[in-house]
């Protein structure tokens, strides 16, 4: 960040969950002057110190370079989760989109760049202790989020050779989760449909216990405050972020009183399968093959070189997710209104 009073940061999927709490974050920082949101459709949400612009990065009329110009850094946030039935549509966006965004990062000559990567870059890894970010980052092919998040990291490493005047550094977060993100969440992954007040311990006649079901997860405020850490310091490179304990069926099943059953892996993915083949359920079976596979990440890094710690255990997480679904809880922006099916 520049040493001076009134840094420029630009974001980019600034409505979305993470978006919405770095530039709240950034907003509440004495060192920012100025943020500008980009998104595709403007909120009403009116942060201090915040301009939007709307934006469509899957368009190639949108002038980016024109809106970094005289930039500090710019995060980008943009991701399109769907339609997981048509991924020459989410490659535009996600992969195309970010490609133009870092050619209009060196185009305008923006000092910082910060990538929202993802533990799904990972190459398939262990699940009984941690890896660091030297763990290879080629995803899971057959996963279109995981295969997008890996291409742009090869991107990223063709880009930091060409522009090392560039000071790049790639977020790889676990899996994401506030109060405010569950409705969104809910229609990305179980559908519009999915009734939020179904998400209780007493409607569960019992947990799957499908193997190699052992994930991690961070509150989303928690990832944003590694996202602010870094557009202040002078860090590159990868690292990751995540929140202890690992979840497991063991600590779900201690969390919401239920009792684990085992199930085979090939007939959970069954049903996901068929479900999604019906377009019933917006998340792919290819997905699920992806996360039984997702190495658990070492933190060490964020800690010792951002200061990064986070506030909230992986617990306490899914605890006020969960709390967020059943009440149907949203932001005031179009892809996190809240909204209660049910």
């Amino acid at each position: 960040m520049s040493s001076t009073t009134g840094s420029r940061i630009v974001v980019t999927g600034a409505t979305g969950n993470v978006g919405t709490s770095v530039v709240r974050q950034l907003s509440e920082d004495p060192r920012v002057g100025s943020v500008l949101g980009l998104a595709r459709r403007i909120p009403d949400w009116s942060p201090a110190k915040t301009e939007w612009s709307a934006v469509d990065l899957a368009s190639e009329r949108s002038d980016l370079a024109d809106m970094f110009a005289g930039a500090d850094a710019v995060v980008h946030l943009a991701w399109a989760f769907q339609p997981t039935h048509d991924p020459a549509t989410t490659w535009r966006t996600n992969v195309l989109g970010s490609i133009r965004v870092f050619e209009a990062v060196a185009a305008a000559r923006v000092p910082a760049l910060v990538h929202a990567s993802s533990v799904g870059a990972y190459s398939p890894g262990p699940k009984d202790h941690a890896v660091d970010e030297s763990w290879p980052t080629h995803g899971w092919p057959d996963a279109a989020y995981c295969r997008e998040k890996a291409y742009l990291e090869r991107a990223l490493d063709t880009f930091e050779r060409e522009h090392s005047e560039v000071r790049v550094v790639r977020m790889r977060p676990a899996f994401l989760f506030k109060r405010e993100s569950a409705s969104e969440q809910r229609r990305i992954f179980g559908g519009r449909f999915l009734p939020g007040p179904l998400a209780r311990p007493e409607l569960l006649p019992f947990l799957p216990d499908i193997p190699g079901l052992r994930v991690q997860a961070l509150h989303t405020d928690d990832a944003a405050k590694a996202y602010v850490l870094a557009v202040g310091s002078e860090a590159r490179g990868a690292f990751n972020l995540a929140a202890e304990p690992p979840v497991d069926v063991e600590l779900l099943g201690e969390m919401l009183g239920t009792r684990p059953v085992r199930l085979p892996r090939a007939a959970a993915r069954s049903a996901i399968a068929a479900a999604w083949g019906l377009h019933l359920l917006p998340a792919s079976p290819h997905l699920f093959d992806a996360v039984l596979r997702l190495p658990l990440m070492d933190c060490t890094r964020a800690r010792v070189e951002l200061g990064w710690r986070p506030e909230r255990s992986a617990t306490e997480v899914l605890e006020e997710f969960l709390q967020g679904l059943q009440r149907g809880e949203g932001a005031p922006t179009e892809p996190m209104k809240g909204r209660k099916v049910g």
